[in-house]
């Protein structure tokens, strides 16, 4: 089973000074900073995956590319842009939740093509439409003609798509140089996933990446699952897209998915209320500790007075320096849990205020495990309890990396691996 990490421009700055909360003035972002495969070893992904619409923007606008990042991504091909080790591999789409609410998706097959053959993509999912709602028991017939309608935009775009790549490969002599084509397949039911799988067979599509799945409860994935399994050709593989879950991927590899792509692990770092830091078995929640000069919610109560700007970098620091104390064993947990309790009365978020004593009880648990002093990834072995901060990128992403290592280790202990 193969995982694959979504691009968003995620990356560390090896330079990065903690205790100073600073970057180094020499620092070039595209040069020096690392990406995950970078910063931990073994690398926690077999390869990226890179939309057109993060690099190229869509309907929503610019996409999270400046424009001398993208020349440089398009010169050098994602290998190299992304230092990629020769083992990892490459998967190129069209980013389909930027346009989920257009009526035709806004990109042309010879455009997404450009993108992934002059980014250099060993693999590429032709233009889909997505299909958000599942009703399995629908037909065709009774099905919301605006899902029938993307469906079929979805296989007419893949029809075209694959013609098309046959052409371009055929002009290219080096066998490893060609472009793989990966089909996609819309549906809101088990029966209209299969017959998606079956016509994109037919075009001639050996792997096929099943989109739209991300809502559904993992009965519901399955269901679809064994349906497109009656129809599957000999020698298809199936990507799920936007899918983890890996208390299942057991039962999902008896029907060939053998690859997929998830940001979850890494978000739920920063996007989690409470997850943040994972382990084999468990995950905690991690500290916050807001910057005083970096959090724009905290710069408008010093601004409207509310807050004293002194007060709030004295007990900043103190929090800080209390839990770098605690992970030394100079101070216990009772004198970190006072000290954010303090600064986050201080800082009279009402809302926050109200599940302070919940929140300080997760701390407490965090604190009481030390789960970094038990990880072997290079990353909390070198930054320790910085790991457990809730405070900035650097931290956070950090901390979202490790997070995709559990994951990775997860991957291969199941059996199907």
């Amino acid at each position: 089973m193969r995982f694959y990490f979504p691009d968003s421009q995620d990356q560390v700055s090896p330079s990065y000074d903690f205790l100073n909360d600073e970057y180094s003035p020499f620092r070039v972002r595209q040069r020096d900073d690392f990406y995950a495969h970078q910063a931990v070893k073994p690398a926690p992904y077999d390869g990226i995956l890179v939309s057109k619409a993060i690099v190229d923007g869509s309907v929503k606008g610019a996409g999270k590319y400046s424009a001398p990042q993208r020349e440089r991504l398009y010169r050098l091909g994602v290998r190299n842009f992304f230092r990629l080790p020769k083992t990892m591999s490459s998967l190129g789409d069209c980013g389909a939740f930027n346009y989920i609410n257009e009526e035709r998706p806004p990109y042309t097959v010879d455009q997404v093509l450009d993108f992934y053959v002059g980014c250099k993509f060993n693999s590429g999912i032709s233009i889909d439409h997505v299909i958000f709602g599942y009703e399995p028991e629908l037909t065709e017939e009774d099905a919301n003609p605006a899902w029938v309608k993307r469906r079929e935009i979805s296989l007419e775009l893949a029809e075209e798509f694959i013609a098309a790549v046959r052409s371009r490969n055929s002009k290219i002599l080096e066998e490893d140089d060609k472009l793989e084509p990966v089909g996609a397949a819309q549906g809101w039911s088990p029966d209209s996933y299969a017959d998606s799988v079956a016509r994109l067979q037919e075009m001639g599509y050996k792997r096929i990446a099943l989109g739209g799945m991300v809502p559904l409860k993992t009965p519901e994935i399955v269901a679809c699952l064994k349906s497109i399994a009656q129809v599957r050709a000999e020698g298809v593989d199936f990507h799920l897209l936007g899918i983890t879950r890996v208390d299942s991927m057991e039962e999902f590899a008896k029907f060939h998915v053998e690859s997929f792509d998830s940001t979850s692990a890494f978000r739920q770092a920063f996007m989690d209320e409470r997850n943040n830091y994972h382990t084999a078995d468990k995950a905690y929640t991690a500290i916050r500790v807001p910057q005083v000069d970096g959090n724009p919610a905290l710069k408008r109560l010093i601004l409207a007075g509310v807050v004293s700007q002194s007060e709030a970098i004295k007990a900043e620091r103190e929090c800080l320096q209390l839990l770098r104390d605690y992970d030394k064993d100079l101070v216990d947990s009772s004198e970190v849990l006072d000290a954010l309790r303090r600064y986050q009365v201080l800082l009279g978020d009402a809302k926050k205020l109200k599940q302070l004593d919940n929140q300080l009880k997760r701390y407490g648990a965090t604190l009481a495990d030390r789960p970094w002093k038990h990880c072997t990834c290079d990353l909390c072995r070198e930054h320790k309890i910085e790991m457990v901060i809730f405070r900035g990128s650097e931290r956070n992403k950090r901390r979202g990396f490790h997070n995709m290592t559990v994951l990775e280790a997860k991957m291969r202990k199941l059996p199907f691996t």
